[in-house]
């Protein structure tokens, strides 16, 4: 609901001035640690434990605290980790990695083969309850492992103490990538055997900071790891600070209570028009794709004709650079343009009088559709605008707000005809962006939640997966998303571009398109005594230097 200049929306100003006032002599930044980096995470970590974890928040936590056997590089390919090397057979089934003596977990013994394969079953147990098993569900004995038919999974073998082997079923390119995940991340078993459920508040793992202080909801402090096996961090600690309104955070930043946050987008032009602030703000495209989702399980969504009329009613560039401030690149599939190693056909343009047509010889002129959203103000805004294009081409939409698990849930359920959503890179391969939202097998929470079907599409997705050469794989995946364009079960909008700034003070940050990049090593505090020096630091566009991790999966 609008209000207009009356008494409430008077009142509701002078409430806020004095908030802001008692917060500006309240919050002060002698608060902070010395030493500390401070962010700002917009909701509290569910869990520190790594195969439980499936939020951001949690993430960006974990990748700090815990490693895996590989890590991406800079380029999105596959570095060491704790592996210091590994081959993969050339029928591509085998995987065998060779791990670094003298890395240790924060009790001090030495992580070893086995506890790989301790940790890898550990998601897979059902009585884990990981949300995770999909990320092993391919390697042999996974599923019997699942349905408790084994008691081991036959894939996993520690063939020594530092080799550790793992084989798949089938071969599937993705995988490496997928070894980055939180999921993968080795943990000691005697350390979850003695704390149990409480692991996640007393996580020993081997990252290059530790657990010091997690008060849900308010703060979470991680303190340096001297003896870290990589590069160390360059700070003391880290601390987050768990701020769910943009406003307070942005307050927060301005008084310099905060060193880096991601830009609202309440708070982008103001930034980005003010010289004192312009160039501190670092971005990069993010791995991500955003998109109007129709229903294609019932009318009238299930005519794909019906759906490139909604595609091409609405003028997505236009909104991009007018409503959206030109924070991102239009799309023109679900794949992000950083992972796409192939061009695609000619994407449906912005043409009104087609899409009425369409409509039209449809005998669908005037009909309703119910499009949900999260009640998120900026998405909100963003829905009117569509539901006025649509309306001009003879759609009546009607706008559902509801809170986010709600709306989410609904969407899962295939309750709304159109939903605003958004992916975000779990790993960065093309395969993130088609098997979990257009194979049939994901219909609903698995993550396509258009419920979409085509067989061909669903084997065009398997062969990519399955292919050794990456040229037949990148073109089984062309294939299957220049037919996902055509049938447009998505608009498919635009790959939101991160934008993070940064106090004066701050160096070294980097800006990741994938959080479990991140471990926190490369940031660096200035200098106490130059907090207000203004010399110069990149310019808006760069991606060389910041960034607070932001979502990955499906959000609003």
């Amino acid at each position: 609901m609008n209000h207009g200049p009356g008494t409430v929306a008077y009142v509701g100003k002078v409430l806020t001035a004095f908030a802001l006032a008692a917060l500006f002599f309240s919050c002060t930044s002698s608060n902070r640690i010395e030493g500390y980096v401070y962010y700002r995470l917009n909701a509290s970590p569910s869990t520190l434990d790594p195969a439980l974890i499936a939020d951001v928040p949690s993430a960006t936590i974990a990748a700090k605290l815990y490693n895996g056997l590989v890590r991406l590089r800079d380029d999105l390919g596959i570095a060491p980790d704790i592996a210091m090397k590994w081959s993969v057979s050339a029928d591509g089934l085998r995987y065998t990695f060779h791990l670094r003596k003298g890395v240790r977990f924060l009790n001090g013994r030495e992580v070893k083969a086995s506890d790989f394969k301790y940790s890898f079953e550990r998601v897979l147990d059902p009585a884990t309850k990981s949300p995770n098993t999909w990320v092993f569900g391919k390697v042999e004995g996974a599923e019997e492992f699942l349905k408790g038919r084994a008691g081991e999974v036959k894939g996993f073998r520690a063939k020594s103490d530092y080799v550790f082997e793992i084989t798949l079923k089938k071969p599937f390119s993705p995988f490496l990538s997928m070894l980055t995940m939180p999921p993968a991340y080795v943990v000691p078993h005697e350390e979850v055997e003695k704390w149990g459920a409480d692991f996640s508040s007393h996580p020993s793992g081997t990252g290059p900071f530790i657990l010091k202080k997690w008060l849900p909801d308010r703060e979470l402090l991680l303190a340096r790891r001297t003896d870290y096996f990589g590069d160390g961090s360059r700070v003391r600690g880290i601390a987050y600070r768990i701020i769910a309104e943009d406003l307070t955070a942005v307050t927060e930043f301005e008084l310099g209570n905060l060193d880096v946050i991601a830009v609202p987008a309440s708070a982008y032009a103001r930034f980005r028009n003010d010289e004192r602030w312009n160039r501190y703000i670092i971005s990069l495209e993010g791995l991500n794709t955003y998109y109007l989702g129709m229903n294609t399980s019932r009318p009238p969504f299930d005519d794909p004709e019906v759906r490139r009329a909604v595609s091409v009613a609405i003028d997505r560039e236009k909104i991009l650079n007018t409503f959206y401030e030109g924070r991102g690149r239009l799309a023109e599939g679900p794949v992000p343009h950083l992972l796409r190693r192939w061009k695609t056909g000619s994407p449906l343009k912005y043409d009104p009088d087609r899409a009425r047509r369409i409509i039209r010889e449809k005998g669908l002129t005037g009909m309703e559709a119910q499009m949900y959203v999260s009640a998120d103000k900026e998405v909100v805004d963003l829905a009117e605008i569509i539901q006025a294009y649509l309306e001009r081409v003879g759609i009546r939409v009607k706008i559902k707000q509801l809170e986010w698990s709600a709306y989410k849930e609904a969407v899962n359920r295939g309750e709304p005809d159109m939903f605003w959503l958004s992916w975000w890179a779990d790993y960065p391969d093309p395969e993130n962006f088609l098997f979990p939202l257009f194979h049939s097998r994901n219909i609903g929470p698995g993550g396509n939640r258009v419920r979409y079907v085509n067989k061909e599409v669903d084997s065009l997705i398997e062969k990519g997966q399955y292919a050794v050469d990456e040229k037949d794989r990148d073109l089984f995946y062309q294939k299957a998303e220049e037919i996902i364009i055509e049938e447009s079960p998505w608009v498919f909008f635009w790959h939101k571009t991160d934008y993070v700034i940064t106090q004066p003070w701050i160096r070294g940050c980097r800006v990741y398109p994938v959080y479990s990049m991140d471990k926190g090593t490369e940031i660096t505090i200035h200098s106490a005594a130059n907090r207000h020096e203004t010399g110069p630091r990149g310019s808006v566009g760069s991606a060389a230097e910041d960034k607070e991790v932001l979502p990955s999966r499906d959000t609003f």
